[in-house]
């Protein structure tokens, strides 16, 4: 499949819906495109019954131009969901728009990490209205989120990805429209996110409001693993390749360093997307659009050496993770609904593992991997069937399909409007 068709999928028909309790909802009512408060309703456990039970939480947004909405699903200790309520963000969502000119299709942002744990806290990008929203997590009941403060300016246009560092208690938050660049933010409980000073830093990547894409768009943000560098990955025009850019961090004040150094793929590298940071090396994991995915090694500082590795017979692999229990990545790719599993060994040197077909035409893109009681679960958003799929990591090679949540219906029920073009992200927290 091509690589800007992958993109812009068609939205098909989905009629099995998972049975289940009906979504509950918080400020879910949508009035003359102004969202307003709606009574508090108990979350639940995974099992139905009122408590705070849960394991942990998956998040998603609606990203809807009318109000965005961030939509939190309980994870029972089976690693199984139960879609409880959803919040507003206090922003609004946003759509790319496809530059060549092809009807929208699932994401729409163009990016991973619109929405991110860190802490207790999950963030999440309005680009809609070009701010940024946190909430306070309840470690006991991880499904009931708080706004922290309001929702704060990202300083620019279209904030689609957001990246989180323990060590600094800050959040940075990357624009990509015509006003591009990143922020920072301390994270506070009870204030909220304020402004980190001399954080603002161009990418100068030349877009527009809202931005055409994929390619020349920006795809993700992260701080590397030791959090000394803040990574920003952008994507190339054919045939032109696309860059990681690394700002260095100060670990004092956070500031960022003023220029970043880029690191470009090697040769077949075109569309760098998702990161994805390699434990206990100083490398990422970089999926591209265009070939499959490339290994970035910053061992020797911050302009990277890479190597790519093509997946034969991919769409557009975009989004990934890395699963601890079976020390492999997962990769996802919304042009042919595929999981990909691959591993990269002590030398950087990347391979495939195995491959997951989900259903056809589901448009697989954001997900996320939690670790509950020793064992690993992947939750992967399809938005063209409205679902989130669920697959247990029992060991390298051994994924299986644990469960397949519908929330159009839920949604429906509570009042919510879901639209598969507008669906993004997804982050997971677990309890201690």
């Amino acid at each position: 499949m091509k690589f800007a068709t992958a993109f812009t999928a068609s939205i098909v028909a989905y009629s099995s819906f998972a049975s289940g309790r009906p979504l509950d909802s918080r400020h879910n009512k949508q009035q003359g495109g102004k969202p307003e408060k709606a009574a508090k309703v108990p979350a639940c456990e995974p099992n139905g019954k009122p408590g705070n039970g849960a394991a942990g939480a998956a998040y998603f947004m609606t990203n809807e131009p009318a109000g965005n909405f961030l939509v939190a699903s309980a994870i029972g200790a089976d690693g199984k969901l139960t879609p409880v309520e959803a919040v507003w963000t206090g922003g609004k969502g946003g759509n790319g728009v496809p530059a060549d000119k092809s009807p929208p299709g699932p994401d729409p942002l163009f990016t991973q990490d619109s929405v991110t744990v860190g802490g207790k806290f999950v963030f999440a990008v309005n680009a809609g209205s070009n701010t940024l929203s946190m909430f306070n997590i309840d470690p006991k009941n991880p499904t009931d989120i708080r706004l922290a403060g309001k929702p704060v300016d990202t300083a620019g246009e279209f904030p689609v990805a957001v990246a989180f560092s323990k060590k600094l208690n800050m959040a940075c938050v990357v624009n990509g429209g015509a006003a591009d660049g990143i922020a920072c933010f301390k994270a506070d409980a009870k204030k909220g996110l304020t402004p980190v000073p001399n954080t603002n830093r161009k990418l100068n990547i030349k877009q527009t409001t809202p931005p055409s894409g994929p390619p020349n768009t920006v795809s993700d943000i992260i701080f590397t693993e030791d959090e000394s560098q803040l990574l920003v990955s952008v994507k190339g025009i054919p045939p032109t390749p696309g860059r990681i850019s690394a700002f260095a961090v100060n670990p004092n004040d956070g500031s960022l360093s003023a220029t970043s150094v880029d690191s470009t793929p090697s040769k077949g590298g075109i569309v760098p997307f998702s990161m994805t940071n390699i434990p206990g090396k100083k490398a990422v994991l970089n999926t591209d659009a265009a070939v499959g995915f490339a290994v970035y090694d910053f061992s020797k500082g911050s302009n990277a050496t890479s190597s790519i590795i093509p997946i034969q017979g991919q769409g557009a692999t975009c989004w990934s993770n890395f699963s601890p229990k079976t020390g492999t990545f997962f990769l996802t790719d919304i042009g042919t609904s595929t999981v990909t599993e691959v591993k990269v060994d002590d030398n950087l040197t990347g391979s495939i593992v195995k491959q997951y077909p989900l259903a056809k035409g589901s448009a697989t893109i954001d997900n996320a991997i939690a670790t509950i009681g020793g064992n690993d679960f992947l939750y992967v958003l399809s938005p063209n069937v409205t679902a989130i799929d669920v697959l247990s990591l029992q060991a390298a090679g051994q994924a299986t399909k644990l469960q397949t949540v519908s929330f159009a219906s839920m949604a429906a029920a509570a009042g919510l409007k879901v639209d598969a073009k507008n669906l993004q992200g997804m982050a997971v927290f677990v309890g201690a």
